[in-house]
């Protein structure tokens, strides 16, 4: 990381570099993960990547990419997502963030197709109950996030709050998981805004949210969560189930 970034990780809880990734990494990556969401549509055993659908536009009429929300579990066994989460240029950047030992424990690729819904406003850190913080996000826009194609929304310096406590989203179509904050100010949001390949680097308390999608074009981003090495995960104690996203994978040692 530069200074610059360093700096504006400690205030603001976030910082974007611009055109990490090639346009030939965006490009497999949303290839394959298209060819993923068709594959499970035919009834293809994808395991251990699994697919979240997105409900309200899961009907038969529609390809599968366009029926699914997220893939998770991908940092393993599917190599070009392996790759990028396993490369130097990524793990000597999150070396100064996390120190020399690090997972990589989830990633997850998901697709905005026009009528998918927005995610309320989170913590990612509220679904990694681990007994140390932070866990690092890198956030890789696939396409291109603008204004009119409801990009993520960030609210600088709010990762210095603790996990807020959340309310289940009521919409009835929500995937499964979705919560939201109630309790807090979010009027110092602002959207991040991306070209295919810049990479956001957030801290897991920063807040953040997305509204529906309703422009006629996909966004996709590929996102992927580290953590120190030695955390112990205590999913399983809180939920009472171990997490079907997590996936605790050596990356730097």
């Amino acid at each position: 990381m530069s200074t610059a970034e360093e700096a504006r990780f400690r205030e603001d809880g976030f910082f974007l570099r611009s055109g990490f990734a090639s346009a030939q990494v965006c490009e497999a990556m949303f290839e394959r993960a298209v060819e993923m969401a068709r594959a499970d549509i035919e009834g293809v055993d994808l395991r251990p990547s699994y697919i979240l659908r997105e409900n309200r536009l899961d009907t038969p009429d529609r390809p599968g990419e366009e029926r699914t929300s997220k893939i998770f579990r991908l940092h393993r066994d599917e190599e070009i997502f392996h790759s990028f989460a396993t490369e130097p240029r990524v793990t000597s950047m999150l070396r100064g963030l996390l120190g020399d030992e690090i997972d990589c424990f989830l990633s997850q690729f998901i697709f905005k197709h026009s009528g998918s819904l927005g995610q309320p406003w989170h913590q990612d850190g509220f679904y990694f109950p681990f007994d140390r913080s932070p866990q690092i996000g890198l956030w890789l826009a696939i396409t291109e996030a603008h204004e009119n194609n409801s990009p993520l929304s960030v609210v600088p310096g709010s990762h210095r709050e603790n996990i807020h406590a959340a309310t289940t989203d009521p919409r009835p179509d929500a995937p499964f998981g979705y919560v939201e904050i109630v309790d807090y100010d979010m009027s110092a949001a602002v959207p991040v805004l991306m070209k295919p390949g810049d990479l956001l680097v957030f801290h897991s308390h920063l807040m953040h949210s997305s509204t529906d999608h309703r422009s006629g074009e996909v966004r996709a981003a590929m996102v992927y969560h580290y953590a120190d090495a030695a955390t112990v995960d205590g999913t399983e104690e809180r939920w009472g189930m171990p997490s079907p996203n997590n996936d605790w994978m050596p990356v730097l040692r």
